[in-house]
């Protein structure tokens, strides 16, 4: 990925580019307030990120882990080295639809399934989650496409965002509907949202805000001074 100028706004559905400076908000006004725009600066930790997985081998090609070209921009929207993911931990878990992600993000959330997901689900259900429901994986955009915020890690393939999980057996198990009581369901969803949190620096549910209703939002964005810092709600 080429980095440019340290700051962007990025307008018209990600299609422009503009300089933060103070002559923005006439240009602001010229265009119609409907039209999305984001902030991003650079951070070359991602790239580095990017190489250093690949270069670890610990993602590997398969009929269902396929590399796709570059993602180079516009603005710093992309990933070095995207990987379209149709399913994890050997097949056995079905991503519907495959997901867009930049390399690292593939051994955390095959960790996650593996770790956390598996044995809860043989706990409450006795039988293993065969599928996962993304709702939402690379995507240009700013953060809760909230006109002015922040990229999105989605932006940089850095994010997922899943709503369903099925069963082997054939039972759904929808966030939107079984996160909140006492059920099998919504125990199982609180459990894996718990062990999300070590695995992932940010993990977002409902319980975070209303854009969050129906979906569990992971990433492995850089927080605090030192990058360690992990949220979860």
């Amino acid at each position: 990925m080429v980095y440019r100028v340290r700051y962007f706004v990025v307008l018209g559905l990600c299609l422009g580019v503009v300089t933060v400076a103070a002559g923005c908000g006439s240009i602001k006004k010229s265009l119609s307030k409907t039209k999305p725009y984001f902030l991003a600066k650079e951070e070359p930790w991602r790239q580095s990120e990017e190489f250093v997985c690949v270069r670890s081998g610990d993602v590997r090609r398969s009929a269902f882990i396929v590399p796709r070209s570059r993602i180079d921009g516009p603005s710093f929207c992309g990933a070095e080295y995207p990987l379209k993911v149709s399913a994890l931990d050997h097949g056995r878990v079905r991503m519907s639809p495959g997901a867009t992600l930049r390399c690292p993000m593939v051994p955390a959330i095959e960790k996650w399934i593996r770790e956390v997901v598996q044995p809860a689900s043989y706990r409450h259900f006795n039988q293993p989650v065969r599928d996962m429901n993304v709702i939402s994986s690379y995507s240009c955009r700013p953060q809760n496409n909230r006109h002015g915020a922040r990229l999105s890690e989605h932006g940089y393939a850095n994010a997922i965002d899943i709503a369903k999980f099925t069963l082997a057996g054939g039972q759904t198990i929808d966030i939107k509907k079984s996160w909140r009581g006492r059920s099998s369901e919504s125990f199982f969803l609180k459990e894996i949202h718990r062990g999300a949190c070590r695995i992932f620096y940010t993990v977002l549910g409902p319980n975070y805000d209303k854009n969050h209703y129906n979906h569990f939002h992971f990433d492995l964005a850089r927080h605090g001074r030192f990058g360690t810092k992990r949220i979860c709600k």
